[in-house]
């Protein structure tokens, strides 16, 4: 079973090509091919490297992260917070659509299928890209972190002028990797139920369309349903 054997993207696989052959890489490989013979593990294989797949390297504009996939059956699809289209909204992308409803007037989405941010340049990252069914946190310090703190770094080394959200304490550990001479970074509570509306109020869509905006770069059209 070739389980990482998928296709990414042209851009994201030059810049990160040393990484699929480190030893950590090679470790968290043979994990996954175990897991899989044991366990159900989200998202599906074709999904895996969606973020990528969705957001080539080279149009990234915004980065959002996120921990890690939904663990029930059906929800992950490879993008953060996102969950496949005909499946109900988890709380916290209910409150991600809550806030961009009182941020720009954008009606609360009943789909959580985030693709059209990725295509328009938002690479939605979990820092682990996998994980057991009904196992939260269960991909956890298995090789993915290493990863795709890489991934974090190469943007900050090679880009410039990117807007990173970082939506609670664990995201924010990121900010760290982040050159911030040269991109930006806005920081709010997770939008969880359990940060009790603390996420609200924090206006990260339309500070981010004026900061794309102030650099001459394409705002987002933040719409889920169009």
């Amino acid at each position: 079973m070739k389980t990482l054997d998928v296709a990414i993207e042209p851009s994201w696989k030059k810049v990160l090509n040393n990484e699929f052959s480190a030893p950590y890489f090679l470790k968290l490989k043979e994990f996954l091919v175990q897991e899989k013979e044991k366990s159900t593990v989200f998202p599906s294989g074709n999904q895996l490297f969606a973020a990528f797949n969705h957001t080539p390297f080279e149009n990234v504009r915004v980065v959002i992260i996120g921990q890690d996939p939904y663990h029930k059956k059906g929800q992950a699809n490879g993008l953060s917070f996102s969950v496949s289209s005909g499946v109900v909204n988890p709380p916290s992308l209910k409150n991600i659509f809550k806030e961009l409803n009182t941020d720009l007037g954008i009606p609360v989405s009943l789909i959580g299928n985030l693709e059209p941010w990725a295509n328009q340049g938002v690479l939605l990252l979990n820092t682990t890209l996998t994980v057991r069914e009904g196992q939260p946190g269960s991909h956890q310090k298995k090789g993915w972190e290493v990863f795709t703190d890489v991934v974090i770094k190469t943007i900050s080394e090679q880009k410039k002028g990117v807007v990173f959200l970082l939506w609670g304490l664990f995201a924010q550990t990121k900010e760290e990797l982040i050159d911030k001479d040269k991109h930006f970074v806005l920081k709010a509570a997770h939008p969880s139920p359990l940060a009790r509306g603390a996420f609200f109020g924090c206006k990260h869509f339309s500070k981010t369309n004026k900061i794309l905006e102030h650099q001459g770069i394409l705002p987002i059209d933040w719409r889920v349903e169009k």
